[in-house]
Protein backbone atom coordinates (compact mmCIF):
# COMPACT_ATOMS: atom_id res chain seq x y z
CA UNK A 1 0.00 0.00 0.00
CA UNK A 2 2.85 2.35 0.87
CA UNK A 3 4.55 1.68 -2.47
CA UNK A 4 1.35 2.49 -4.36
CA UNK A 5 0.94 5.73 -2.42
CA UNK A 6 4.57 6.69 -3.12
CA UNK A 7 3.98 6.03 -6.83
CA UNK A 8 0.88 8.25 -6.79
CA UNK A 9 2.79 11.00 -4.97
CA UNK A 10 5.57 10.89 -7.57
CA UNK A 11 3.02 10.99 -10.39
CA UNK A 12 1.32 13.99 -8.78
CA UNK A 13 4.69 15.74 -8.45
CA UNK A 14 5.40 15.06 -12.11
CA UNK A 15 1.93 16.26 -13.10
CA UNK A 16 2.55 19.54 -11.22
CA UNK A 17 5.80 20.34 -13.05
CA UNK A 18 4.27 21.92 -16.19
CA UNK A 19 2.51 24.46 -13.96
CA UNK A 20 5.90 25.52 -12.58
CA UNK A 21 8.06 25.25 -15.70
CA UNK A 22 6.96 26.20 -19.22
CA UNK A 23 9.54 23.90 -20.84
CA UNK A 24 8.07 20.67 -19.44
CA UNK A 25 4.84 19.16 -20.72
CA UNK A 26 2.80 16.26 -19.34
CA UNK A 27 -0.36 15.49 -21.31
CA UNK A 28 -2.48 13.81 -18.63
CA UNK A 29 -2.31 11.99 -15.32
CA UNK A 30 -1.99 8.57 -16.96
CA UNK A 31 1.14 9.80 -18.72
CA UNK A 32 2.41 11.09 -15.37
CA UNK A 33 1.76 7.65 -13.82
CA UNK A 34 3.70 5.90 -16.59
CA UNK A 35 6.56 8.40 -16.48
CA UNK A 36 6.75 8.18 -12.67
CA UNK A 37 6.93 4.40 -12.89
CA UNK A 38 9.70 4.52 -15.48
CA UNK A 39 11.56 7.22 -13.51
CA UNK A 40 11.40 5.03 -10.43
CA UNK A 41 12.74 2.02 -12.32
CA UNK A 42 15.51 4.06 -13.95
CA UNK A 43 16.51 5.59 -10.60
CA UNK A 44 16.53 2.16 -8.99
CA UNK A 45 18.35 0.18 -11.67
CA UNK A 46 20.43 2.51 -13.87
CA UNK A 47 21.31 5.47 -11.62
CA UNK A 48 23.49 3.49 -9.15
CA UNK A 49 25.53 2.08 -12.03
CA UNK A 50 26.04 5.54 -13.51
CA UNK A 51 26.98 6.98 -10.14
CA UNK A 52 29.54 4.22 -9.65
CA UNK A 53 30.99 4.67 -13.14
CA UNK A 54 31.29 8.43 -12.75
CA UNK A 55 32.61 8.32 -9.19
CA UNK A 56 35.93 10.08 -9.99
CA UNK A 57 34.12 13.00 -11.64
CA UNK A 58 31.59 13.11 -8.79
CA UNK A 59 34.37 13.28 -6.20
CA UNK A 60 36.20 15.93 -8.23
CA UNK A 61 33.07 18.11 -8.41
CA UNK A 62 32.22 17.48 -4.74
CA UNK A 63 29.06 15.58 -5.63
CA UNK A 64 27.56 18.12 -8.02
CA UNK A 65 27.89 15.76 -10.97
CA UNK A 66 25.05 13.69 -9.48
CA UNK A 67 22.75 16.59 -10.40
CA UNK A 68 23.89 16.20 -14.01
CA UNK A 69 23.16 12.46 -13.87
CA UNK A 70 19.68 13.15 -12.47
CA UNK A 71 18.97 15.67 -15.22
CA UNK A 72 20.18 13.34 -17.95
CA UNK A 73 18.07 10.46 -16.66
CA UNK A 74 15.02 12.74 -16.39
CA UNK A 75 15.61 13.88 -19.97
CA UNK A 76 16.08 10.28 -21.16
CA UNK A 77 12.80 9.16 -19.62
CA UNK A 78 11.06 12.12 -21.28
CA UNK A 79 12.37 10.94 -24.64
CA UNK A 80 10.93 7.44 -24.11
CA UNK A 81 7.47 8.33 -22.80
CA UNK A 82 5.09 9.84 -25.30
CA UNK A 83 3.11 12.71 -23.83
CA UNK A 84 5.97 13.71 -21.51
CA UNK A 85 8.29 16.28 -23.08
CA UNK A 86 11.26 18.24 -21.80
CA UNK A 87 12.71 21.06 -23.92
CA UNK A 88 16.42 20.50 -23.23
CA UNK A 89 19.12 19.63 -20.75
CA UNK A 90 18.74 22.71 -18.53
CA UNK A 91 15.00 22.20 -18.41
CA UNK A 92 15.60 18.57 -17.46
CA UNK A 93 18.03 19.58 -14.72
CA UNK A 94 15.59 22.12 -13.26
CA UNK A 95 12.69 19.71 -13.70
CA UNK A 96 14.56 16.93 -11.92
CA UNK A 97 15.32 19.27 -9.01
CA UNK A 98 11.73 20.49 -8.75
CA UNK A 99 10.39 16.93 -9.13
CA UNK A 100 12.60 15.80 -6.26
CA UNK A 101 11.58 18.70 -4.02
CA UNK A 102 7.85 18.32 -4.69
CA UNK A 103 7.82 14.55 -4.24
CA UNK A 104 9.94 14.84 -1.09
CA UNK A 105 7.58 17.45 0.39
CA UNK A 106 4.46 15.47 -0.46
CA UNK A 107 6.00 12.27 0.87
CA UNK A 108 6.95 13.99 4.12
CA UNK A 109 3.35 15.20 4.52
CA UNK A 110 1.48 12.09 3.43
CA UNK A 111 3.70 9.11 4.27
CA UNK A 112 4.10 8.45 7.96
CA UNK A 113 6.45 5.88 9.46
Amino acid sequence: MRLLLAWLINAAALFALPYLMQSIRVDNFVTALIAALILGLVNTLIRPVLVLLTLPVTVLTLGLFILVINGLLFWAVASFVSGFQVAGFWSALGGALLYTLISWGLSALLLKK
